[in-house]
C-alpha cells in the first residue's frame, strides 16, 4: 500500500514434471524439462534442507549445499544463524519447475512458504531459484546457488541477524536495530490492533506482524522494489484475496520515515498498515486504492481528536485555492512517484469519502459497501454495483455529495 500500505504478493504455479524420456528409453535433453528421477531427488534435498531449518541444524543443512561453493555455505551458515530467534512453525519448498542443464546440472523454480507460530494462519511465500549440482560418487544433488525468482525480494534473515520482540498482540522482527527501539514498535502495535478490531468487527487474526529493517534501502529489498521509499513511513505486504485463506502480512518499516514522527504520527501509521492486515480477505482486484487507503485512513483516526482540516491539509488548502477536485481519486493518483502533494491528496480524498460516507449512512454500511466491492468479480462496475445496492445511490450523485462535503469540511 503507498505512503502507508500496499497490495502486493506473489502467485504459485504447478510443478512442472516430465518422466516422458525415461519411459521411452531416451537420453535427457542437454538443456530442458528435467526427467522424473531428477525432479525427485531434487525434490528429497529441498526436503532435508527444509527441515534442518525447521531444526535450527546447521550441519545437516550445510550438508544439502556443495562442499566446493564455500561462499555459498558461508552465507548460508549466517542466514541460518540470523534466523535462530525467529519462532518459526513451518518452512517448506513447492517445487514448481525442474530445468536439467546436461545431466549433472539442474535449476530448481520454488516457492519458499514459511510461518511464524503463533502469528501466520497461513504462510508467507517468497520465490527462490536454486541451482544444483550431482556428484555423481555421492549419489547426491547439491544445491550451488540460491538467489530471488520472480518477485526479486531478499529476506529479513539475509540482511542481518534478526532481533525478536513479542507484545501483546504483535511480533516485532529488526535487523540493525535496538531492543528498546523495536518494543517502543511493539508498544503501539499492541495498542493498533485492538483499534482496528473496533473499527472492523469482522473475525481476523487479531495480531500483526512487523519488520524493522537497518535502512530504507534494505526496505526496498525486502519488497524487491526499486520504488524510492524514503518518504513512506511502513508498508503492507500480502496477497489481496476474497474468497479462501491469504497469505500471512507482513507490516514493513522504514526507520528513517517511522522514526521522524511522533507518537501521534507513528500510532496512526501502525493503525492504518493494521487495517490492511485485517481487511485483507475482503480486498480483492474489484476494490479500487482510494477505498482500500481511504478505509484504513478512517479506521486510523477513527478514535482520534482531529478535525478534518488537520486530517486532510493538502485537500483543504486545495480547496482553499479553489482547486477543488473533479472526481475521487484514480490508482495513479497513489503513485510514489511525482508530486508528494497530490499523493497526499489522494490519501486525504480517499478518508473523506469513506468519512462522509461513515457520517451520511453510518458504520455499518460503510463496512458492507467496502464487503460488497471487494466480493465483486472484477473492477468494472464494482463501485457502482456496491453503491446502489449498500447506499441506494449512484456513483456520480455520491461524487456530487462527496465535493459538498469536502467544501463544508475543509472550507
Amino acid at each position: 500500500m503507498k505512503r502507508r500500505g500496499r497490495n502486493g504478493g506473489t502467485s504459485a504455479a504447478g510443478a512442472l514434471l516430465a518422466g516422458l524420456l525415461l519411459a521411452s528409453g531416451c537420453a535427457a535433453p542437454d538443456d530442458g524439462a528435467a526427467p522424473e528421477s531428477t525432479t525427485r531427488a531434487v525434490r528429497a534435498t529441498l526436503d532435508r534442507r527444509a527441515a534442518a531449518v525447521l531444526a535450527h541444524d546447521t550441519d545437516a543443512y550445510l550438508a544439502t549445499t556443495d562442499p566446493r561453493a564455500t561462499g555459498l555455505r558461508a552465507a548460508q551458515r549466517r542466514e541460518l544463524g540470523n534466523l535462530a530467534d525467529v519462532p518459526l512453525g513451518s518452512w517448506t519448498y513447492r517445487l514448481r519447475d525442474v530445468t536439467a542443464q546436461g545431466t549433472d546440472r539442474a535449476t530448481a523454480d520454488v516457492e519458499l512458504r514459511y510461518r511464524i507460530k503463533g502469528y501466520d494462519a497461513a504462510p508467507v511465500a517468497a520465490d527462490r531459484v536454486l541451482d544444483l549440482r550431482r556428484d555423481r560418487e555421492a549419489g547426491r544433488w547439491y544445491v550451488v546457488g540460491d538467489r530471488a525468482g520472480g518477485d526479486g525480494a531478499r529476506q529479513l534473515w539475509q540482511q542481518g541477524d534478526v532481533r525478536v520482540v513479542r507484545g501483546k498482540h504483535s511480533l516485532v522482527l529488526g535487523v540493525g536495530r535496538t531492543d528498546q527501539e523495536l518494543r517502543a514498535v511493539a508498544r503501539t502495535a499492541d495498542r493498533a490492533v485492538p483499534a482496528v478490531s473496533d473499527a472492523w468487527p469482522e473475525r481476523w487474526a487479531g495480531r500483526v506482524v512487523v519488520l524493522v529493517p537497518r535502512t530504507v534501502d534494505d526496505m526496498a529489498e525486502l519488497l524487491g522494489s526499486a520504488a524510492d521509499y524514503r518518504g513512506i513511513a511502513a508498508v503492507t505486504t500480502g496477497r489481496t484475496g476474497g474468497a479462501g485463506r491469504t497469505p500471512a502480512d507482513r507490516v514493513i518499516v522504514n526507520p528513517q520515515a517511522y522514526g521522524t514522527l511522533g507518537a501521534f504520527g507513528q500510532r496512526v501509521v501502525l493503525t492504518h498498515e493494521t487495517t490492511h492486515v485485517a481487511t485483507r480477505a475482503h480486498t480483492s482486484a474489484a476494490t479500487p486504492t482510494w477505498l482500500s487507503e481511504g478505509f484504513a485512513d478512517w479506521a486510523a483516526y477513527r478514535s482520534e481528536d482531529r478535525t478534518a482540516a488537520r486530517i486532510a491539509p493538502e485537500l483543504a488548502n486545495a480547496v482553499a485555492r479553489g482547486e477543488m477536485p473533479a472526481a475521487l481519486p484514480t490508482d495513479e493518483d497513489f503513485g510514489f512517484a511525482g508530486d508528494a502533494a497530490r499523493l497526499a491528496r489522494a490519501y486525504e480524498g480517499g478518508w473523506a469519502a469513506c468519512e462522509l460516507i461513515a457520517e451520511r449512512w453510518g458504520e455499518q454500511k460503510l463496512l458492507a459497501f467496502y464487503r460488497a466491492v471487494g466480493g465483486h468479480s472484477g473492477r468494472d462496475g464494482a463501485v457502482e454495483q456496491a453503491m446502489h445496492e449498500v447506499l441506494d445511490t449512484t456513483e456520480q450523485d455520491f461524487t456530487v455529495l462527496w465535493r459538498e462535503y469536502l467544501r463544508s469540511a475543509l472550507g
